[in-house]
């Protein structure tokens, strides 16, 4: 996020003096680390949560066009840069990787099914395939059908223009820019506090790691995408608007392999139901992983947990972050969510074993010995007021701006990467309304699409889809 809004600005106003502060060695060792995200290109291709099914049986896919159509301003956005030599060979930061959704059992066959009919005459979801035909899905996905169980009820989906992004590659180069540009990127700086003056700029304090020396900077706008820690920084900053925000962390872990044997096996991201009062972030998954030219399939995620805010955080980060305007907020989403509880305290207990298990149902012939366990990132789920209910808990993220627009954070459970570039042009808007106007030009030029909807227009849906599948290499 932070490398998007900053790539942005300097492309849009390139006489302003832009700073980064990252409190580790390098930049995006969080969230962004290729290591701690499954690296999905998330266009509402193959995850279920983003197509509800209405009390009618329909299938909504409204979240789902959106979602796509957020992907394809990225898509749009990279294309461009690749063009400009901003960013390196396409490979080095995002391949193809067709994307699945298998089910099993009566019910989630049948819902399958109404999702591919709702969504293969949408323009963004063109070449959807659907299956209940295991000599299909295995010439798709063959490790999900070795050894399956005769008379099982499955279904597949794929769409073959799905990817796999290095998020944290992607971070990196975008950073390596902008210090070319003259930008200043320093490392190993933590910020401890941001203050409003009087003459309503910014007072950013900092200290460096190295050498513990304190320093200062002012700012006349400031975006804090600190992952889990932005709502301790934001509720340093005083503002109003992140009063009633608290934030509930939860760790992921990995089942990884690096078996060639395997890896051949497996070209695709394949995603299934979240099991009951599971959040939408843990929906099961077996992936293809690009990361540094090399291959290897993922699975999961498992949640664990940590009261750290970040994995290099504090043991009394979720206790720290306490104000009298979140308490009942938090208390309240405590309560209303015993299966988030009972979740947790299930994965909790799984042992290496049990994950395997876990695989199993989507690759019955995993053995224990082929996968180890990597640890992912945290990710800080929101908590915040609601006039109904007291408290909510939102799987999402969600960008808090002061009423003047001078400062913003992102809160949220993800990096928000493969919407990075949508939500980052939203932010433009809401803070910079004054100069939006005269951004534009440059804006249509890096993303086409700007301002305009691409699923109401086929063949304009057709030609984007088809010029940023080949500037990046990708499967049309």
């Amino acid at each position: 996020m932070s490398a998007t809004l900053g790539t942005f600005l300097s492309e849009l106003q390139p006489d302003w003096k832009i700073a980064v502060y990252e409190r580790l060695h390098d930049v995006g060792m969080e969230s962004s680390n290729a290591w701690n995200n499954a690296g999905t290109g998330h266009a509402a291709l193959c995850e279920l949560n983003y197509t509800p099914e209405a009390a009618d049986g329909s299938v909504d896919t409204a979240k789902a066009i959106t979602i796509n159509e957020q992907f394809q301003q990225s898509r749009q956005f990279w294309s461009s840069l690749v063009d400009e030599g901003v960013l390196d060979a396409p490979s080095t930061f995002i391949n193809s990787a067709p994307h699945m959704t298998f089910v099993r059992g009566e019910k989630d066959v049948a819902f399958l099914k109404k999702r591919y009919e709702a969504l293969r005459t949408q323009p963004l979801f063109e070449g959807i395939q659907y299956s209940e035909d295991s000599r299909v899905i295995n010439s798709w996905a063959p490790l999900l059908m070795q050894k399956r169980r005769a008379g099982e009820p499955f279904a597949a989906t794929r769409v073959t223009s799905g990817t796999d992004v290095d998020f944290g590659a992607l971070t990196h180069q975008l950073f390596d820019n902008l210090r070319e540009r003259g930008a200043e990127v320093v490392t190993n700086r933590e910020v401890k506090s941001i203050k409003r003056q009087k003459d309503d700029t910014w007072l950013i304090k900092w200290r460096n790691s190295i050498g513990r020396t304190p320093g200062a900077t002012r700012a006349r706008f400031v975006f804090v995408g600190a992952g889990g820690w932005a709502i301790k920084l934001l509720q340093s900053s005083g503002i109003p608007e992140i009063s009633g925000y608290g934030v509930f962390p939860i760790g992921g872990q990995w089942l990884k392999t690096s078996n060639p044997a395997l890896v051949a096996q497996h070209k695709a991201k394949v995603y299934s139901q979240a099991s009951v009062g599971a959040p939408p972030m843990s929906v099961p998954h077996l992936d293809t992983r690009v990361v540094n030219g090399e291959a290897s399939l993922l699975f999961g995620p498992f949640a664990t947990f940590s009261p750290k805010f970040l994995k290099n955080g504090s043991m009394f980060d979720l206790v720290a972050q306490v104000r009298p305007g979140n308490l009942w907020p938090m208390m309240k989403v405590a309560i209303d969510n015993p299966s988030l509880i009972t979740y947790l305290v299930g994965e909790l207990l799984k042992n290496h074993k049990k994950k395997v298990d876990s695989l199993r149902t989507f690759m019955p012939t995993a053995k224990d010995e082929d996968w180890e366990l990597l640890d992912a990132g945290q990710r800080a789920q929101v908590m915040k007021k609601d006039p109904k209910k007291g408290g909510v808990l939102q799987f999402g993220t969600e960008v808090v701006t002061s009423k003047d627009g001078t400062i913003a954070g992102l809160l949220g459970a993800s990096p928000g990467a493969s919407t990075a570039v949508s939500i980052m042009l939203g932010l433009l808007q809401t803070c910079f309304p004054d100069r939006i106007a005269e951004w534009e030009p440059r804006l249509r030029e890096l993303i086409p699409s700007y301002g305009e909807k691409l699923n109401p227009r086929p063949e304009i849906a057709a030609e984007v889809l088809s010029e940023t599948a080949e500037t990046l290499a990708l499967t049309a």
